[in-house]
């Protein structure tokens, strides 16, 4: 497993990770990208659990996303299948898994608030919390997509599946922007990321 993991964790969090996936009835396999998650967990029908991550994370959303999936299948061995996917159960389980690594020498000093913060009360998705989710990025390979909060009202942009839309106006949080070939309105996160149409 150390050999499956070297190159997408921190060093300094790799004994901690071995010690959590010490259980003979759980495979990690790492995936080529996924637009839509970054991992998932499942129960095998052979009895054996399964989890999957994104290969092109960065090292510290890779672990997130790592201990995310790992919580995922505690919570199942201890309160059993039929609890909410991210529920209580859930939450206290990532929280309790996470707390270890929440420390400057895996994670850096500014992300270290931003975690503590998050983990107050863990959403299904750590993209849906803007402030950790930009700062994590931060530590992805360079590209040449542009986020959401950056693109100019009334400009044109497109996602990776190809569809057009018009950027509108900012709601509370997340910001309003039109299908161009529907004419449907969407809601986009701050830090989505998208290719501007010049």
């Amino acid at each position: 497993m150390e050999n499956l993991l070297q190159n997408y964790i921190p060093e300094t969090a790799m004994s901690q990770v071995l010690k959590l996936l010490e259980h003979d009835n759980l495979v990690v396999k790492i995936k080529s990208e996924r637009k839509t998650r970054h991992g998932d967990y499942m129960r095998l029908p052979n009895g054996k659990h399964q989890i999957t991550i994104n290969s092109n994370l960065n090292n510290y959303r890779f672990l997130i996303t790592l201990v995310h999936e790992i919580a995922h299948f505690e919570a199942y061995k201890t309160y059993g299948k039929f609890i909410k996917p991210h529920g209580i159960e859930w939450k206290r389980t990532f929280q309790h898994l996470m707390l270890p690594f929440l420390n400057p020498g895996i994670f850096p000093d500014h992300l270290l608030p931003l975690l503590a913060k998050h983990f107050r009360n863990p959403k299904a998705s750590s993209d849906t919390d803007t402030d950790l989710a930009l700062a994590l990025k931060q530590f992805d390979a360079p590209n040449n997509k542009t986020y959401i909060f950056e693109v100019p009202l009334d400009s044109t942009f497109k996602l990776y599946n190809g569809k057009v839309f018009k950027m509108g106006r900012k709601r509370v949080k997340r910001f309003e922007c039109i299908e161009i070939s529907t004419g449907r309105v969407y809601l986009f996160n701050p830090n989505a990321e998208v290719s501007l149409i010049n």
